[in-house]
């Protein structure tokens, strides 16, 4: 069994601004906004939803596969994450395009004000899934994660039709897609990932109430910053898991990446929803301390020291037979 992960393969360019952007917003003049930032820094690091995913489970000890649409300026991008168990052998490169630019600035309250180019991206609706499995073998899950719109819907369409389990995780498109954007993306996954505001634009945009996205997907998870997580399942009690505590935060950028990445290694693993919100949190606490998405280090006596920590000796106990760190 193996994890397909598609979505977006990017470049992140990530400043900070030492003030609060709300302190330079005239709420009743929006429609006119023209504003700057004078920034305190610049870091160039490797990102993009699906990689950094690929990312965080190769870190823990899984071999994803990663499926995006890249441009021929990904040589180094993907040695490093093969360094890092990811399988690459399934992206798509393009011949004209440069691999997708995400430009971020995040104020001293974690506000953040960004901008996409897709690039290369745009070519993701021309991958199908079917020679991947066949290469791969049947996946556990396909998370299908913000990529160019007409490639997520191509998965999303793919994997109902070959009975994929998928994971639905629109992310960053719900600010712009319409309610059938939304809907077709949802509509069969096993499990829907969302923030707490993208929980509201996913009922809102789409019409449907929350126990009617329920009767569409089997879980949904919502992730509520620094409050935790909870779980919301079709057949199931709500579950609500708190973050881990006394966390240092440094940038917030790809702190929701690494969460999946850790809640989709424990189901993985055989773990119930409880262990892998646990360990979802666990892993976004690495990027969250750093500057950058994929800069952190898991070391596995460390890890565990604090999950018990947080957690409790039972959590690290469960969750210690599956991991395997890339350092001791």
């Amino acid at each position: 069994m193996s994890l397909l992960i598609a979505g977006s393969v990017a470049t992140d360019h990530l400043m900070s601004f030492g003030g609060k952007f709300s302190d330079s917003l005239v709420v009743d003049q929006l429609d006119k906004i023209s504003v700057s930032f004078l920034v305190d820094d610049l870091d160039v690091r490797r990102g993009g939803v699906a990689a950094n995913i690929c990312f965080g489970l190769g870190n823990l000890g899984l071999r994803p596969v990663l499926v995006g649409a890249v441009g021929e300026d990904f040589a180094d991008y993907r040695a490093w994450l093969e360094r890092h168990r990811v399988d690459c052998d399934s992206v798509h490169v393009s011949a004209t395009r440069h691999t997708a630019r995400f430009v971020c600035t995040s104020d001293t309250a974690m506000a953040q004000i960004a901008s996409f180019y897709p690039g290369a991206m745009s070519e993701s609706r021309e991958i199908e899934l079917k020679p991947i499995v066949d290469r791969v073998g049947e996946p556990e899950y396909v998370l299908i994660g913000p990529d160019d719109p007409d490639g997520m819907l191509r998965h999303t369409d793919e994997c109902r039709q070959r009975g994929y389990r998928f994971v639905a995780d629109p992310s960053q498109q719900l600010a712009f897609g319409d309610g059938d954007l939304i809907r077709q993306l949802v509509e069969g996954a096993h499990i829907l990932f969302s923030n707490e505001y993208e929980a509201s634009l996913i009922t809102q945009k789409t019409g449907w109430t929350e126990s009617e996205v329920l009767e569409r997907v089997g879980t949904w998870v919502i992730t509520l910053g620094a409050r935790g997580v909870r779980v919301l399942s079709r057949d199931a009690e709500t579950i609500e898991v708190s973050a881990v505590p006394d966390v240092s935060p440094v940038e917030p950028t790809g702190v929701g990446d690494a969460f999946r990445a850790g809640f989709l290694a424990a189901l993985a693993w055989g773990l119930d929803h409880e262990r892998a919100c646990q360990l979802g949190c666990l892993l976004a606490v690495h990027v969250v301390e750093q500057i950058g998405t994929q800069e952190y280090t898991l070391s596995q006596a460390a890890f565990l020291e604090r999950c018990a920590s947080a957690y409790g000796s039972d959590a690290a106990a469960d969750i210690a037979p599956h991991l395997r760190a890339l350092h001791p």
